[in-house]
């Protein structure tokens, strides 16, 4: 595939990181920034990955937007595509042991911190090195992948309105708390924790700001700390799903932007706890 990009889009610049460090993430990182080039401009990947080294985070696929764009920082990037990738041998009941190659690419914008898109390759063989050999084919196409979401998203924030300003929840015992009554939901819904995240044992926190009106009605959610997996999706859902009762001071209704979070674990019986 071809793409023909405008100055704006070429001048952005992209960092691909292996951040947790392994010899077959790293090889993965190294494919795909030679099929990336000349799609966008992707900037050096030991450069990127020692300045990386420098605010390298302990969840590095489960970063605040505030932590994203520290990166993109560091590294000078406008773009992180950050990858892990792993085999491991499988079994599944009525089938013959086997093998899964599968690799996990999230793509962030340090502009806003946000993660852009995320897409899990999985591909399954008898044996190790057919699993390694499809992985590898994958790259390619993925690759074109990413470049689209590149440039799609440049193009989206160089045209995208700053959020309106909204009072948020302020810290207990200041002198705005005084006579507030904050927002609380009439009644709770715990997200699901996705089948995909469950089959990766996938142990993250998502993080959503969530703009209420004086009505109740939720006029705007963001993802401000992302995992992938589609847990910020299934915790869209739950928000969206629940009644709120708006924010008071002194008994008068106000519109409020407040933070919800949310722990994810794969447990044997219990649901994720909010």
């Amino acid at each position: 595939m071809v793409f023909a990009l405008p100055t704006a889009v070429w001048t952005q610049k992209t960092a691909v990181l292996a951040p947790d460090r392994t010899e077959r993430s790293r090889s993965f990182a190294e494919k795909l920034v030679s099929h990336l080039a000349g799609k966008i401009r992707v900037l050096d990947i030991d450069l990127s990955e020692a300045a990386y080294n420098s605010v390298s985070s302990p969840t590095p696929f489960n970063l605040t937007v505030g932590e994203s764009k520290r990166i993109g920082s560091v590294t000078g990037s406008d773009i992180l595509v950050l990858v892990r990738s792993a085999n491991q041998r499988r079994s599944a009941f009525g089938r013959a042991e086997y093998y899964e190659t599968f690799a996990v690419v999230y793509v962030v914008s340090t502009r806003t911190g946000r993660l852009i898109w995320w897409k899990l390759l999985s591909y399954e063989a008898p044996g190790s090195d057919q699993s390694d050999k499809l992985l590898e084919a994958g790259i390619a196409p993925l690759s074109d992948e990413i470049a689209g979401h590149v440039v799609s998203t440049i193009k989206n924030e160089i045209n995208e309105s700053p959020p309106i300003s909204i009072e948020e929840v302020p810290d207990e015992g200041s002198p705005l708390a005084k006579g507030l009554r904050p927002p609380v939901p009439y009644n709770r819904i715990k997200p699901e924790y996705t089948t995909t995240a469950a089959l990766y044992e996938v142990t993250a926190t998502v993080e959503a700001l969530v703009d209420l009106d004086a009505s109740g009605m939720i006029q705007r959610i963001e993802i401000v700390r992302w995992s992938g997996f589609g847990l910020e999706e299934s915790v869209e859902r739950a928000i969206r799903k629940m009644n709120w009762r708006p924010a008071e001071r002194n008994g008068k209704a106000l519109p409020m932007r407040f933070l919800l979070r949310y722990n994810f674990k794969k447990l044997d019986k219990d649901p994720p706890n909010q």
